[in-house]
Protein backbone atom coordinates (compact mmCIF):
# COMPACT_ATOMS: atom_id res chain seq x y z
CA UNK A 1 0.00 0.00 0.00
CA UNK A 2 1.45 3.45 -0.59
CA UNK A 3 0.27 5.52 2.20
CA UNK A 4 -0.55 9.03 1.05
CA UNK A 5 -3.22 9.40 4.15
CA UNK A 6 -0.84 10.94 6.53
CA UNK A 7 2.80 11.40 7.33
CA UNK A 8 2.02 9.64 10.52
CA UNK A 9 2.20 6.71 8.65
CA UNK A 10 6.21 7.24 8.61
CA UNK A 11 7.96 3.92 9.41
CA UNK A 12 11.16 4.19 11.71
CA UNK A 13 14.58 3.71 9.48
CA UNK A 14 16.91 1.25 10.45
CA UNK A 15 19.51 3.69 11.90
CA UNK A 16 17.47 5.23 13.72
CA UNK A 17 16.20 1.93 15.28
CA UNK A 18 19.99 1.57 15.58
CA UNK A 19 20.40 4.87 17.51
CA UNK A 20 18.49 2.93 19.96
CA UNK A 21 19.90 0.00 20.71
CA UNK A 22 23.45 1.56 22.88
CA UNK A 23 21.44 4.24 24.38
CA UNK A 24 21.87 4.66 27.60
CA UNK A 25 18.89 4.91 30.19
CA UNK A 26 17.27 5.86 33.05
CA UNK A 27 14.24 7.29 34.90
CA UNK A 28 12.83 10.31 33.11
CA UNK A 29 10.94 11.68 35.73
CA UNK A 30 14.07 12.09 38.27
CA UNK A 31 15.81 13.49 34.93
CA UNK A 32 18.21 10.63 34.82
CA UNK A 33 17.13 9.77 31.08
CA UNK A 34 20.34 11.30 29.27
CA UNK A 35 18.73 11.09 25.74
CA UNK A 36 15.09 12.31 27.17
CA UNK A 37 17.30 15.14 28.87
CA UNK A 38 18.67 16.06 26.16
CA UNK A 39 16.15 15.84 24.04
CA UNK A 40 14.21 18.04 26.35
CA UNK A 41 17.00 20.82 26.11
CA UNK A 42 17.90 20.70 22.42
CA UNK A 43 13.78 21.08 21.82
CA UNK A 44 13.65 24.01 24.43
CA UNK A 45 16.82 25.50 22.47
CA UNK A 46 14.87 25.06 19.14
CA UNK A 47 11.64 26.85 20.44
CA UNK A 48 13.51 29.33 22.24
CA UNK A 49 11.66 28.21 25.65
CA UNK A 50 13.30 27.41 29.12
CA UNK A 51 12.45 24.15 29.41
CA UNK A 52 10.14 21.05 27.87
CA UNK A 53 8.96 17.72 28.55
CA UNK A 54 8.29 14.43 26.17
CA UNK A 55 5.33 13.22 25.55
CA UNK A 56 3.59 10.40 24.11
CA UNK A 57 1.69 12.19 21.38
CA UNK A 58 1.00 16.13 19.69
CA UNK A 59 -2.82 15.41 20.66
CA UNK A 60 -1.48 15.42 24.49
CA UNK A 61 0.76 18.20 23.80
CA UNK A 62 -2.13 20.49 22.79
CA UNK A 63 -4.45 19.36 25.46
CA UNK A 64 -2.36 19.28 28.40
CA UNK A 65 -1.30 23.26 27.12
CA UNK A 66 -5.14 24.21 26.86
CA UNK A 67 -5.36 22.33 30.64
CA UNK A 68 -2.55 24.38 32.07
CA UNK A 69 -3.67 27.79 30.31
CA UNK A 70 -7.13 27.97 30.91
CA UNK A 71 -9.67 27.24 33.94
CA UNK A 72 -13.35 25.26 33.07
CA UNK A 73 -15.27 27.60 31.60
CA UNK A 74 -12.86 30.06 29.69
CA UNK A 75 -13.26 30.16 25.84
CA UNK A 76 -10.20 29.08 22.95
CA UNK A 77 -9.88 31.26 20.35
CA UNK A 78 -8.94 28.79 17.11
CA UNK A 79 -10.02 28.60 13.42
CA UNK A 80 -12.14 26.22 12.76
CA UNK A 81 -9.90 24.01 11.06
CA UNK A 82 -7.94 23.53 14.00
CA UNK A 83 -6.57 20.35 14.75
CA UNK A 84 -7.84 20.62 18.34
CA UNK A 85 -11.31 21.20 16.74
CA UNK A 86 -11.57 18.31 14.30
CA UNK A 87 -8.86 15.31 15.07
CA UNK A 88 -8.73 15.49 18.90
CA UNK A 89 -11.95 13.70 19.89
CA UNK A 90 -13.61 16.54 22.03
CA UNK A 91 -10.77 16.74 24.18
CA UNK A 92 -10.85 20.30 25.06
CA UNK A 93 -13.89 20.33 26.50
CA UNK A 94 -14.15 16.58 27.82
CA UNK A 95 -10.39 17.13 29.77
CA UNK A 96 -10.44 21.07 30.23
CA UNK A 97 -14.00 22.28 30.38
CA UNK A 98 -13.48 24.89 28.08
CA UNK A 99 -15.48 26.58 25.39
CA UNK A 100 -14.29 26.87 22.06
CA UNK A 101 -14.48 30.61 19.83
CA UNK A 102 -14.08 28.78 15.63
CA UNK A 103 -13.03 31.76 13.26
CA UNK A 104 -13.63 31.47 10.07
CA UNK A 105 -9.88 32.41 8.71
CA UNK A 106 -8.56 32.16 5.62
CA UNK A 107 -6.29 29.61 4.72
CA UNK A 108 -6.48 28.16 8.21
CA UNK A 109 -4.89 31.75 9.40
CA UNK A 110 -6.15 34.37 11.89
CA UNK A 111 -5.65 37.94 11.23
CA UNK A 112 -4.98 40.89 14.37
CA UNK A 113 -8.83 42.19 13.60
CA UNK A 114 -9.92 38.16 13.08
CA UNK A 115 -8.69 37.83 16.57
CA UNK A 116 -9.69 41.34 17.77
CA UNK A 117 -13.29 40.49 16.88
CA UNK A 118 -13.31 37.33 19.04
CA UNK A 119 -12.13 38.50 22.44
CA UNK A 120 -14.90 38.87 24.31
CA UNK A 121 -15.39 42.24 26.77
CA UNK A 122 -15.05 41.46 30.64
CA UNK A 123 -18.29 39.85 31.35
CA UNK A 124 -20.23 37.76 34.24
CA UNK A 125 -23.04 36.60 31.61
CA UNK A 126 -19.94 35.39 28.69
CA UNK A 127 -17.13 33.15 28.83
CA UNK A 128 -13.83 34.54 29.21
CA UNK A 129 -11.73 34.59 26.48
CA UNK A 130 -8.26 33.14 27.72
CA UNK A 131 -6.24 31.20 25.01
CA UNK A 132 -5.30 31.53 21.68
CA UNK A 133 -4.18 28.64 19.98
CA UNK A 134 -2.27 28.87 16.15
CA UNK A 135 -1.23 25.82 14.19
CA UNK A 136 2.05 25.87 12.56
CA UNK A 137 1.42 24.18 9.55
CA UNK A 138 -2.04 25.30 9.16
CA UNK A 139 -3.00 21.31 7.82
CA UNK A 140 -6.37 21.84 6.19
CA UNK A 141 -5.37 24.72 4.54
CA UNK A 142 -3.02 22.16 2.73
CA UNK A 143 -0.11 22.39 5.20
CA UNK A 144 0.14 27.07 4.57
CA UNK A 145 2.81 28.24 6.35
CA UNK A 146 1.73 31.55 8.73
CA UNK A 147 4.00 34.40 7.28
CA UNK A 148 6.27 35.47 10.44
CA UNK A 149 4.82 38.86 10.44
CA UNK A 150 1.32 37.79 10.30
CA UNK A 151 1.66 35.67 13.42
CA UNK A 152 3.73 38.19 15.03
CA UNK A 153 0.90 40.12 14.76
CA UNK A 154 -1.74 38.10 16.13
CA UNK A 155 0.35 37.05 19.47
CA UNK A 156 0.60 40.67 20.04
CA UNK A 157 -3.12 41.45 20.14
CA UNK A 158 -3.24 38.36 21.93
CA UNK A 159 -0.90 39.62 24.66
CA UNK A 160 -2.43 42.98 24.59
CA UNK A 161 -6.00 41.78 25.92
CA UNK A 162 -4.46 39.31 28.35
CA UNK A 163 -4.61 35.87 26.35
CA UNK A 164 -2.49 32.99 26.65
CA UNK A 165 -1.06 31.52 23.58
CA UNK A 166 -0.15 28.47 22.27
CA UNK A 167 1.30 26.66 19.21
CA UNK A 168 1.13 23.65 17.68
CA UNK A 169 3.95 23.16 16.08
CA UNK A 170 2.74 19.47 14.58
CA UNK A 171 4.74 20.78 11.11
CA UNK A 172 6.47 23.37 12.17
CA UNK A 173 9.91 21.81 11.13
CA UNK A 174 8.48 22.02 7.55
CA UNK A 175 7.51 25.68 7.86
CA UNK A 176 11.37 26.14 8.88
CA UNK A 177 12.74 24.01 6.39
CA UNK A 178 10.44 25.73 3.67
CA UNK A 179 10.95 29.24 4.24
CA UNK A 180 13.83 29.36 6.17
CA UNK A 181 12.85 31.15 9.17
CA UNK A 182 13.69 29.27 12.51
CA UNK A 183 11.28 27.84 14.54
CA UNK A 184 12.17 29.67 17.41
CA UNK A 185 11.31 33.02 15.63
CA UNK A 186 7.66 31.04 14.30
CA UNK A 187 7.46 30.46 18.25
CA UNK A 188 8.61 33.77 19.46
CA UNK A 189 5.55 35.47 21.95
CA UNK A 190 3.90 32.31 22.36
CA UNK A 191 3.48 30.63 26.19
CA UNK A 192 4.15 27.04 24.79
CA UNK A 193 5.05 25.26 21.66
CA UNK A 194 5.26 21.90 20.44
CA UNK A 195 7.57 20.00 17.51
CA UNK A 196 6.39 16.12 16.77
CA UNK A 197 8.38 13.41 16.30
CA UNK A 198 5.87 11.00 14.47
CA UNK A 199 5.33 12.70 11.08
CA UNK A 200 7.47 14.03 8.82
CA UNK A 201 10.56 13.19 11.04
CA UNK A 202 9.49 9.63 10.97
CA UNK A 203 9.72 8.24 14.41
CA UNK A 204 7.45 5.73 15.93
CA UNK A 205 6.06 7.62 19.11
CA UNK A 206 6.59 10.88 20.71
CA UNK A 207 6.01 14.77 20.70
CA UNK A 208 7.92 17.37 23.21
CA UNK A 209 6.07 20.40 24.90
CA UNK A 210 8.28 23.50 25.32
CA UNK A 211 7.41 26.82 27.38
CA UNK A 212 8.87 28.25 30.93
CA UNK A 213 9.64 26.41 33.90
CA UNK A 214 6.94 26.92 35.78
CA UNK A 215 4.35 25.42 32.65
CA UNK A 216 6.44 22.53 32.43
CA UNK A 217 5.91 22.10 35.99
CA UNK A 218 2.52 22.27 35.86
CA UNK A 219 2.81 20.21 32.56
CA UNK A 220 4.48 17.53 34.35
CA UNK A 221 1.51 17.39 36.97
CA UNK A 222 -0.81 16.54 34.09
CA UNK A 223 1.28 14.16 32.37
CA UNK A 224 1.25 11.61 35.39
CA UNK A 225 -2.32 12.85 35.66
CA UNK A 226 -3.57 11.75 32.42
CA UNK A 227 -1.32 8.18 32.54
CA UNK A 228 1.23 9.39 30.22
CA UNK A 229 4.51 9.52 32.83
CA UNK A 230 6.87 7.01 31.57
CA UNK A 231 10.11 5.96 32.36
CA UNK A 232 12.90 4.70 30.39
CA UNK A 233 12.17 6.83 27.64
CA UNK A 234 15.38 6.86 26.27
CA UNK A 235 14.05 3.79 23.71
CA UNK A 236 12.26 6.51 21.98
CA UNK A 237 13.82 9.60 22.50
CA UNK A 238 17.45 8.53 20.81
CA UNK A 239 15.01 7.82 17.70
CA UNK A 240 14.12 11.71 17.93
CA UNK A 241 17.88 12.80 18.62
CA UNK A 242 18.41 10.96 15.35
CA UNK A 243 16.04 12.32 13.23
CA UNK A 244 16.79 15.93 13.71
CA UNK A 245 20.02 14.98 13.46
CA UNK A 246 19.25 13.04 9.64
CA UNK A 247 15.64 13.77 8.55
CA UNK A 248 14.91 17.66 8.84
CA UNK A 249 16.70 18.95 6.21
CA UNK A 250 15.36 16.37 3.83
CA UNK A 251 11.83 17.59 4.36
CA UNK A 252 12.29 19.67 1.63
CA UNK A 253 12.32 16.47 -0.60
CA UNK A 254 8.76 15.94 0.58
CA UNK A 255 7.60 20.21 -0.38
CA UNK A 256 9.22 19.17 -3.83
CA UNK A 257 7.11 16.20 -4.52
CA UNK A 258 3.88 17.55 -2.68
CA UNK A 259 4.22 20.64 -5.53
CA UNK A 260 4.91 17.92 -8.45
CA UNK A 261 2.06 15.79 -7.10
CA UNK A 262 -0.14 19.23 -6.56
CA UNK A 263 0.19 20.51 -10.35
CA UNK A 264 -0.53 17.30 -12.06
CA UNK A 265 -3.96 16.68 -9.91
CA UNK A 266 -4.90 20.15 -10.91
CA UNK A 267 -4.33 19.04 -14.77
CA UNK A 268 -7.28 16.49 -14.14
CA UNK A 269 -10.70 17.18 -15.14
CA UNK A 270 -12.11 14.83 -11.83
CA UNK A 271 -9.96 17.67 -9.73
CA UNK A 272 -11.62 20.96 -9.84
CA UNK A 273 -9.64 22.71 -7.57
CA UNK A 274 -5.70 22.09 -5.28
CA UNK A 275 -4.91 24.39 -2.92
CA UNK A 276 -1.56 26.29 -3.17
CA UNK A 277 0.95 23.98 -2.05
CA UNK A 278 3.68 25.14 0.28
CA UNK A 279 4.86 22.09 2.27
CA UNK A 280 4.26 18.68 2.29
CA UNK A 281 0.06 18.45 2.12
CA UNK A 282 -2.08 18.82 -0.78
CA UNK A 283 -5.83 19.70 -0.43
CA UNK A 284 -7.57 18.81 -3.71
CA UNK A 285 -11.54 19.40 -4.15
CA UNK A 286 -13.15 16.77 -6.84
CA UNK A 287 -14.89 17.85 -9.13
CA UNK A 288 -19.10 17.68 -9.44
CA UNK A 289 -18.93 15.05 -11.82
CA UNK A 290 -15.91 13.02 -10.02
CA UNK A 291 -17.03 10.56 -7.44
CA UNK A 292 -17.35 12.03 -3.95
CA UNK A 293 -14.54 11.86 -1.41
CA UNK A 294 -15.66 8.55 0.31
CA UNK A 295 -16.11 6.68 -3.21
CA UNK A 296 -12.91 8.15 -4.17
CA UNK A 297 -10.45 7.02 -1.11
CA UNK A 298 -12.42 3.94 -1.40
CA UNK A 299 -11.41 3.68 -5.32
CA UNK A 300 -7.94 4.56 -4.34
CA UNK A 301 -6.94 2.08 -1.69
CA UNK A 302 -8.50 -0.79 -4.25
CA UNK A 303 -5.52 0.70 -6.50
CA UNK A 304 -3.44 0.13 -3.45
CA UNK A 305 -2.99 4.11 -3.07
CA UNK A 306 -4.41 5.89 0.69
CA UNK A 307 -5.36 9.12 1.13
CA UNK A 308 -7.80 11.36 3.49
CA UNK A 309 -11.47 12.40 3.54
CA UNK A 310 -10.99 15.91 5.01
CA UNK A 311 -14.54 16.93 3.35
CA UNK A 312 -17.27 15.76 1.40
CA UNK A 313 -15.79 16.39 -1.57
CA UNK A 314 -12.57 16.81 -0.62
CA UNK A 315 -9.63 14.67 -0.06
CA UNK A 316 -6.26 15.30 1.35
CA UNK A 317 -2.54 13.78 -0.02
CA UNK A 318 0.35 14.29 2.47
CA UNK A 319 3.81 13.50 1.28
CA UNK A 320 7.45 11.85 3.52
CA UNK A 321 9.92 10.23 3.61
CA UNK A 322 8.18 6.73 3.25
CA UNK A 323 7.04 7.69 -0.40
CA UNK A 324 8.67 8.71 -3.38
CA UNK A 325 8.44 9.54 -7.07
CA UNK A 326 7.29 5.79 -7.97
CA UNK A 327 4.64 5.98 -5.17
CA UNK A 328 3.20 9.42 -7.19
CA UNK A 329 3.12 8.52 -10.24
CA UNK A 330 1.24 5.23 -8.70
CA UNK A 331 -1.24 7.59 -7.17
CA UNK A 332 -1.09 9.84 -10.05
CA UNK A 333 -1.75 7.08 -12.86
CA UNK A 334 -5.32 6.11 -9.98
CA UNK A 335 -6.56 9.76 -10.21
CA UNK A 336 -6.49 9.54 -13.82
CA UNK A 337 -8.49 6.32 -14.42
CA UNK A 338 -11.21 8.11 -11.90
CA UNK A 339 -14.32 8.78 -13.40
Amino acid sequence: MREFYSDTQTKPTRPMREAALDAPLGDERHDADPPTVKLCERVAGMLGMEAAVFLPSGTMCNEIAIAVHTRPGDEVICTRESHIIFAESGGPAALSGVMMCPVDGARGMLTPKDLSNHIRPPSTHAPRSRLLVAEQTANLAGGAVWPLSQINDVVKVAKTAGLATHLDGARILNAQVATGIAAADYARGFDSAWIAFTKGLGCPVGAVLAGSKNFIKEAWLLKRRWGGAMRQTGVLTSMCLYALDHHVERLAEDHALARRIGAQLSELPTISEVLPVETNIVIATLAETAPDAVETAKYLRAKGVTVTVVAKRKIRIVTHLDVGTDDARALLDAFETLA
